[in-house]
């Protein structure tokens, strides 16, 4: 067994002990009692002087087995770092990524590679390589120090150079004699079966044929060729290409096999993976029997690749495991083998008494094959090929399906979607749901026939997580963004399965409906946008971004802050409101959306918009309908949205059970609200809300070319945004939680201590005497300290993304102190509806030296009756609005607190009896009833 590096088994051995429970038996080399990834027993072990390898002791119901590398990745990462390289060792961290990595002796390739670096324009990132030259020219590197930062380039061949007709061969490796050559495709593939005396050269890639070194050994070999087996990797890609390979090399004159690794879930195994297994089994006995076996395995499944006919692969199938009746797919459609016994002892009986020559020279085993190859029926129960990839499940819910993939032998690509369970349960159901999935797709088998399948396809099969919400889903610390996601700063594609594999998770969402599209390509992104936002909207439109950018972050800000403020954007029409929200999408991948109207959906309709995004704004547009001139509009309620504000429960519905169990899914997104008309709602929602307030600019030749430049700016040009936000996640969080409490504390200080300069203020200063600044005042409400705050710590994290002139985060910072100040100032005065209300009071009530409309005998109070209010006002041609916006606004007056709605006694109605002895109305008048400043103390 090969010696571990002694720091790296120290790595090793923690996180073992750390995260499997592992524990170091006494008097034995083991460590035990580790909880197995696979079936979750306790029944793990490793070899604790070099732990390569951790098996499951359950072997005959487990028995699975991980390198190391597989369950700690990150350890196996960073080699640069792990082995520098020194004046001696200047290929030190090559060395130690090709011995510890990749498992190989040095001294059987000592000279076959060097060390380089690679370094990334585009995103500013670096890594050490192990280079290798190519035989035609040119070099192909791998990326060795945590390559996942630059996406699916792993690694690369020379800008320009091409590979292609020839392939890599193992210095040590003598074409002239071998007997066998196996054709893989990687170089590190080549290498790891060298050291097994297996002679092996790469094509650098399933769809290059060497055609160039083929025809260059047939011509130096001179009609004595080897074998050649064709061992790329077991995908559907390169299934394709072995068969077209193995056709084309057997036209050179070339006798050919294939090989192929049979992969486990969801666990890709190359021949470098065997080879480690291989090398890191203590016991050289067991670790020859597990090469054979895996060979002697990799040969078959490669016999079943290259088989002719269906018939040639069920008898191929019949002599490895022997099973009498099997389903079994050739071309992309669906078999049923089944052996007929009679018919079989018939045939045999029949060879074993012959009296031909050739059939009295035929062994018992050849016998057996060709009574069995004449016995055996195969029939076609499907034209397509139905595969079960995963189970997939939403927890909450209690919602499950099968994820399957069915191809089909024309052209064309393969449909993928679900099964429920009640359908793969019956040959009918499965029957129906499969011609409704993919057109043509006719499944003809029995019900036994498919239960047999069922079996086989869904036992063991991998779960994958769900999400119902695209987004950032706090449980799984990752955000999932359509065909991408981002976890830990590394941006993942949804595999070729439609779930994103974050090595021990795998999540894919089931939100269809809202259209993502983040571009991932770097070079694709326009950087000259802000100044162009900046021209059409100022610092007003620098804090709308700054919302959104912050958006991303509202489930962590939430889970630590209990809280995350909401955004409204109101202005007259053509102030930019549109043209604004529309490319704030466009930074998010969403091209084309604005928001939608909450009054013309239903309350369940508006909880599952709200539902479909997490850590994205929600935005409401147009949803008040307080304007009297559309009293016949329906009316939204702003208090919907205030359990919003600390991410609360979206709506509760019950579950389709017997019990009284019931979904509660929270709030995971922001909110943001678009209208011309500022909200009208409780002081609870107000001092929720940040405000800001578009006017319709005066249009220069700069800012007319600024906005029509901003519009027609694609989104494939600016979506790259949500990529670089999000992938800086750990260093906006840490810079945010830094900077919020210093908000906090100067916001809480704008009455004795002056924000932009910090110079003290005098008691009844109205501005700083150092700076001149008027951004003086008290923040009583705490709630608008904390959302303000919010926004400014917000405003220092873009910068970590967007490089923002220090003149513009002046002025926004500026422009969000004051909308504190204003906003504070709003929620102490009356709203519009309630002011235009006593000033019409204060008019009706000068028209007389005796009251009008105040019915208290009581200096101290107001008494209204709304109806004759209004009856008063519409004789005098006042304008109020409506009866039933008067009730629900007057209980927050302010300039006249609101105390009750009760009876009282009319001193109006007193005095207007005493001048009209014939006048019989009670003195009784129910009012509502206010307090009055004004009257005695």
């Amino acid at each position: 067994m090969r010696q571990m590096d002694q720091q790296l088994r120290a790595d090793v051995l923690q996180r073992l002990e750390q995260d499997l429970g592992m524990q170091r038996i006494s008097g034995t080399k083991y460590l035990r009692k580790g909880e197995c990834p696979a079936c979750h027993k306790r029944e793990l072990f490793t070899d604790h002087t070099n732990p390569w390898v951790v098996k499951c002791g359950r072997e005959a119901k487990c028995g699975q087995s991980w390198h190391v590398k597989e369950l700690f990745s990150e350890l196996f990462e960073d080699w640069s770092e792990r082995f520098k390289p020194s004046a001696d060792a200047p290929a030190a961290s090559a060395d130690g990524y090709l011995q510890f990595a990749r498992g190989f002796d040095l001294a059987l390739i000592k000279g076959w590679y060097t060390q380089e670096t690679y370094w990334d324009r585009a995103q500013g990132l670096g890594s050490a390589t192990v280079r290798f030259h190519l035989a035609k020219g040119g070099y192909w590197e791998r990326l060795i120090d945590r390559p996942a930062r630059f996406g699916k380039q792993k690694a690369r061949f020379q800008p320009g150079a091409s590979y292609r007709g020839v392939w890599w061969c193992p210095p040590s490796l003598d074409l002239q004699t071998v007997k066998e050559l196996w054709i893989v495709e990687g170089i590190f593939d080549a290498i790891a079966l060298l050291h097994h005396g297996i002679a092996a050269v790469s094509a650098m890639s399933s769809n290059a044929y060497p055609e160039e070194s083929l025809k260059a050994l047939a011509s130096d070999r001179q009609g004595d060729l080897p074998k050649l087996v064709w061992a790329l990797d077991n995908e559907p890609g390169a299934h394709r290409y072995t068969r077209r390979w193995a056709r084309q090399a057997r036209e050179l004159g070339f006798n050919c096999e294939a090989a192929q690794i049979p992969q486990p879930g969801s666990r890709k195994v190359d021949w470098n993976d065997l080879h480690q297994r291989w090398t890191f089994e203590p016991d050289e006995a067991k670790r020859t029997a597990r090469r054979e076996h895996d060979l002697k395995e990799a040969r078959y499944h490669g016999a079943l690749l290259l088989a002719d006919t269906a018939a040639e692969k069920a008898v191929l199938m019949y002599e490895w495991r022997e099973r009498h009746e099997f389903h079994f797919t050739f071309e992309s459609r669906l078999y049923w083998f089944k052996l007929d016994l009679d018919k079989y002892n018939k045939a045999l009986a029949h060879l074993e008494e012959s009296e031909r020559d050739e059939d009295r020279q035929l062994t018992s085993k050849q016998q057996r094959d060709r009574a069995m190859r004449l016995a055996g029926n195969v029939v076609e129960i499907a034209n397509c090929a139905p595969q079960a990839l995963y189970f997939q499940r939403n927890e909450v819910t209690d919602e499950s399906w099968y994820y399957f993939r069915v191809e089909f032998p024309h052209d064309g690509p393969a449909v993928k979607n679900t099964f429920t369970g009640a359908q793969v349960a019956a040959a009918s159901e499965f029957k129906k749901r499969l011609l409704s999935m993919a057109a043509g797709a006719v499944f003809t088998g029995s019900g036994t026939q498919l239960d047999k399948i069922m079996k086989d396809q869904l036992f063991g099969l991998k779960t994958v997580e769900t999400i119902d919400y695209v987004g950032y889903s706090r449980e799984h610390g990752c955000y999932v963004f359509g065909d991408l996601a981002v976890r830990d700063g590394q941006v993942h594609r949804v595999n070729d399965e439609d779930y994103f594999d974050f090595g021990k998770l795998r999540l894919k969402t089931l939100q269809k409906t809202i259209g993502l599209h983040p571009n991932d390509v770097a070079a694709d992104y326009r950087q000259d946008w802000l100044p162009l936002l900046w021209t059409c909207f100022g610092a007003n439109g620098l804090t709308a971004l700054t919302f959104w950018f912050g958006s991303l972050f509202a489930e962590q800000i939430r889970a630590r802050y209990q809280s995350f403020p909401f955004l409204e954007a109101t202005g007259e029409a053509g102030a930019g409101k549109t043209t604004l929200l529309t490319f704030l999408w466009k930074l998010f991948g969403r091209a084309g959306y604005e928001g939608f109207d909450p009054s013309k959906s239903s309350t369940a309709g508006r909880s599952r918009a709200m539902g479909q995004v997490a850590g994205m704004p929600i935005v409401l547009i147009e949803g008040d309908r307080n304007d009297p001139e559309k009293a016949h509009a329906k009316s939204f309620d702003w208090d919907e949205l205030k359990d919003f504000f600390g991410g609360g429960t979206l709506r509760t519905r019950g579950m389709k059970t017997a019990g009284n169990e019931t979904y509660e899914p929270p709030f995971r997104g922001t909110i943001a609200i678009s209208q011309n008309a500022a909200v009208s709602a409780s002081e609870a929602i107000l001092t929720r809300i940040v405000k800001l307030h578009f006017t319709r600019p005066v249009l220069t030749d700069e800012s007319r070319a600024a906005a029509d430049t901003l519009s027609r700016m694609d989104g494939d040009a600016l979506s790259h945004f949500l990529l670089l936000a999000t992938r800086k996640e750990a260093e906006v969080m840490a810079l945010f939680h830094e900077r919020f409490p210093q908000y906090e504390a100067k916001l809480r200080r704008l009455d004795d201590t002056c924000f932009c300069c910090g110079a003290p203020l005098g008691a009844d200063a109205r501005h700083c005497s150092s700076c001149q600044s008027d951004l003086v005042g008290h923040l009583r409400i705490e709630r608008i300290v904390k959302n303000h705050a919010m926004v400014l710590a917000q405003l220092d994290c873009l910068t970590l993304v967007v490089a923002i002139p220090e003149d513009m985060i002046r002025q926004t910072q500026r422009t969000i102190v004051r909308i504190a100040l204003e906003r504070q100032a709003a929620i102490s005065a009356d709203n519009s509806v309630v002011t235009e209300f006593w000033q019409v009071y204060d008019y009706l009530e000068s028209m007389s030296s005796d009251p009008v409309v105040n019915h208290s005998d009581d200096d101290r109070l107001i008494a209204i009756n709304l109806n004759e209010f209004i009856e008063r006002a519409a004789e005098h041609r006042q304008r109020l609005a409506d009866l039933s916006t008067l009730r629900e606004l007057l209980k927050d007056s302010r300039q006249f607190r609101y105390l009750d709605n009760k009876v009282v006694t009319s001193r109006i109605r007193k005095k207007q009896r005493r001048a009209n002895p014939l006048d019989t109305r009670a003195d009784k008048v129910r009012c509502w009833v206010f307090t009055n400043p004004a009257g005695p103390a």
